[in-house]
């Protein structure tokens, strides 16, 4: 089992900047991918990325795409999330995941506040 921790969640103006960070732990050998989704009150839950570990393989929703980039620190256990342009409509709990695949991404951490103000 991994246990995943996300920080870095906080309240931005638009166009700005924020970066958020996951740290995995436990039984991180299981893990191929991880990723990012949301989910803002109403909404469904959207992926907006996925990396895996390697690194060589990286996913973007639209919404996002150019705005925003995954990455990780290996040495870390840590998968960032750079969240640049900031929309109001980005604004929604940020959850880190895990899987054995970008399709099975599954397991959950508790989840970071993003707050975009217009």
């Amino acid at each position: 089992q991994v246990q995943l921790a996300e920080s870095g969640g906080g309240l931005v103006q638009a166009g700005g900047s924020l970066r958020l960070s996951c740290a995995a732990s436990g039984r991180t050998f299981s893990s191929y991918a991880m990723g990012w989704f949301r989910q803002a009150p109403g909404k469904e839950r959207e992926r907006v990325a996925a990396i895996s570990w390697s690194g060589s393989s990286t996913s973007y929703a639209d919404s996002v795409k150019g705005r925003f980039t995954i990455s990780t620190d290996n040495a870390k256990n840590t998968v960032y999330l750079q969240m640049n342009s900031l929309k109001p409509e980005d604004t929604a709990v940020y959850y880190c995941a895990t899987g054995s695949s970008f399709r099975t991404l599954g397991s959950w951490g508790q989840g970071t506040q993003v707050t975009v103000s217009s």
